[in-house]
């Protein structure tokens, strides 16, 4: 019975995943959203529970990506083009452009293709992961309904919204190490970057709401980069080591 319990959680993803898009369809973003948060949160503990559990297999990590590829590779596509409908409507622009949205989806198809394959990637990320990709777009219906700060005007710009498709369909499979939160145990050595990063990040959102959340993406990169350096510093002093 244990073996099929991560297994039910990525299912709960797919499912959530599948429902965004039918909420999408019928233009409840914010619904939307809502429900790529309990995604998250099913693909999270999905693998945690796997490794608590010892049960991993290769189906279950199959089984994942293709979940991932709905709820985090079409979902965000989705919620960007019907964003980008509106606002090239509004600013006249060729409605076709709303299309473009899905280079989302396709760069996610990438990125979880590359992630199965890549043997560097077994205890951190390389390139962004896209749960993160998909909170960062699923954030903006929530600011848009509750506008607190008064971007409306700068999220509805179709600029913007094609420039950060592009932006995170370049970091979605841009060689740029990353580390992941899997917590192994509870305590402070080897995790000091994860506590730190889960508090400043739960402070964010707190703080600013939904607008935190493309902040704490942005906090998650940057907390990366000194690990990225240390990782330089060892090979450059060690130039033999294997990598």
């Amino acid at each position: 019975m244990k073996r099929h319990l991560p297994n039910a959680l990525t299912c709960l993803n797919l499912l959530c995943g599948c429902l965004a898009l039918t909420f999408i369809f019928q233009g409840q973003l914010v619904t939307a959203a809502y429900l790529v948060g309990v995604a998250a949160v099913a693909d999270f503990f999905d693998g945690l529970l796997a490794r608590a559990l010892r049960v991993s297999s290769p189906i279950g990590k199959d089984l994942d990506s293709l979940a991932d590829m709905v709820s985090f590779g079409v979902v965000p596509g989705a919620i960007i083009s019907k964003l980008l409908t509106e606002a090239l409507t509004t600013h006249s622009w060729p409605p076709q452009l709303a299309y473009a949205a899905f280079v989302i989806s396709i760069f996610s198809a990438l990125r979880l293709a590359k992630f199965n394959n890549d043997t560097r990637q077994t205890t951190s990320f390389i390139g962004l992961p896209t749960p993160a990709c998909t909170l960062v777009v699923a954030s903006l219906p929530l600011i848009l309904a509750d506008d607190r700060l008064g971007l409306s005007s700068l999220i509805l710009q179709p600029w913007l919204l094609l420039g950060l498709a592009l932006l995170l369909s370049g970091l979605l499979v841009a060689e740029l190490p990353l580390f992941a939160l899997k917590f192994k145990n509870l305590r402070w050595p080897g995790n000091r970057r994860r506590f730190v990063f889960v508090a400043l990040a739960l402070a964010l959102v707190g703080w600013l709401h939904a607008a935190g959340i493309p902040l704490a993406v942005l906090l998650y990169v940057l907390l990366s980069v000194p690990g990225r350096v240390r990782s330089r510093d060892a090979l450059e002093a060690n130039p033999t080591s294997p990598q």
